[in-house]
């Protein structure tokens, strides 16, 4: 068996993300939520369990992105808007103290609804049939005015990318984590007076679900996009900084619902402005890119205890992604992210 298969290794059965020693029973990728997440089952303190639920919604010229999560001994809700032709962006944030699981997250993103409402905020999220949707009303989001939005996201079947990461300095750390790239989106965002419309034909979300305890400082690099490449969905996930990738990483290809593996893919970003061009190599070749920012989402908090820099960087990607068969796919202004974040919390 060849060193890079070793590493990637893929999970195929179904049975309990944990041991009964709150460990992770199988290190690994999977193309859907095959180990099942029982958050009694963790041997760790309750402040130390993090879950939550992310979506960002985007085309060429605006974004939205809209979390539910429960962080242990913080609660974090928050909505962006970012508006890429004018080149400005605005994320307001509700944090609630010690949630410790009483937001009650469902343990598989396969179903469940989870709603939120604090009289400022209310914001749904729901699974239904083949589909995703986001329900969100947002008083007060800047300027003394509310922001909406109605949306939903198309999921057929197809691949998703998986993963179960442990760290070496705590054994009962682990990162459960799934994304799902190439959703479909359909509806609306208000604000101001304008209206922000989806189309399905060329506009996609993608969900960024996460299960798991953490240790305390952690720098991570991530990036996703969608778009359609020769007449059919594609997309991309790309990350590294989650614990101990030893034997999977988190990189992967989508395209007309398959999932492709990649092996290791490192960010080249500019030491002095994240706003200069990036690239993007892959130890395998298969993902090598280049990357034009147009919006920086920078975000920091730096309350002594809880410590988070964040730079989540819009732009435009172009280069080639390789598929498992060798087939080369030419990227060409593909509107997507990456981010550089450093969270102490």
């Amino acid at each position: 068996m060849s060193e890079s298969s070793t590493r990637n290794h893929e999970v195929t059965t179904v049975h309990p993300l944990l041991t009964a020693e709150g460990t992770l029973a199988e290190p690994g990728w999977s193309r859907r939520l095959l180990q099942i997440y029982d958050r009694s089952a963790i041997k760790a303190p309750k402040f130390r369990i993090k879950e939550w639920d992310y979506y960002l919604v985007m085309n060429d010229d605006f974004a939205g992105a809209f979390t539910l999560s429960d962080d242990g001994y913080i609660g974090l809700q928050s909505v962006s808007l970012l508006n890429f032709k004018e080149g400005w962006e605005h994320t307001e944030t509700i944090l609630n103290a010690f949630p410790m699981g009483k937001f009650r997250l469902p343990p598989s993103s396969d179903e469940g609804t989870i709603r939120y409402d604090d009289g400022r905020l209310k914001m749904t999220f729901y699974k239904g049939p083949g589909k995703r949707g986001i329900a969100c009303r947002f008083k007060n989001f800047m300027d003394g005015k509310t922001f909406s939005c109605r949306i939903e996201l198309s999921q057929p079947p197809m691949d998703t990318m998986v993963i179960a990461t442990p760290w070496k300095e705590n054994r009962h750390a682990f990162y459960y984590n799934q994304k799902i790239n190439t959703m479909r989106a359909s509806g609306w965002m208000k604000f101001d007076g304008k209206e922000y419309i989806f189309d399905p034909e060329k506009n996609f979300g993608t969900l960024d679900w996460g299960r798991g305890v953490w240790t305390y400082d952690n720098r991570w690099y991530w990036g996703s996009g969608n778009g359609i490449v020769e007449g059919k969905p594609f997309g991309f996930n790309i990350g590294y900084g989650f614990g101990d990738t030893s034997a999977a990483s988190e990189n992967m290809l989508f395209y007309d619902g398959v999932g492709h593996k990649l092996d290791d893919v490192t960010f080249h970003i500019p030491s002095d402005s994240y706003m200069k061009p990036w690239t993007f190599s892959s130890s395998d070749g298969r993902f090598e890119m280049d990357f034009v920012p147009v919006l920086d989402r920078a975000a920091r908090i730096d309350a002594k205890v809880i410590v988070s820099d964040q730079h989540q960087v819009f732009g435009r990607m172009s280069g080639k992604a390789v598929l498992d068969d060798g087939r080369v796919l030419e990227i060409k202004d593909l509107m997507c992210f990456a981010e550089d974040v450093h969270n102490r919390y």
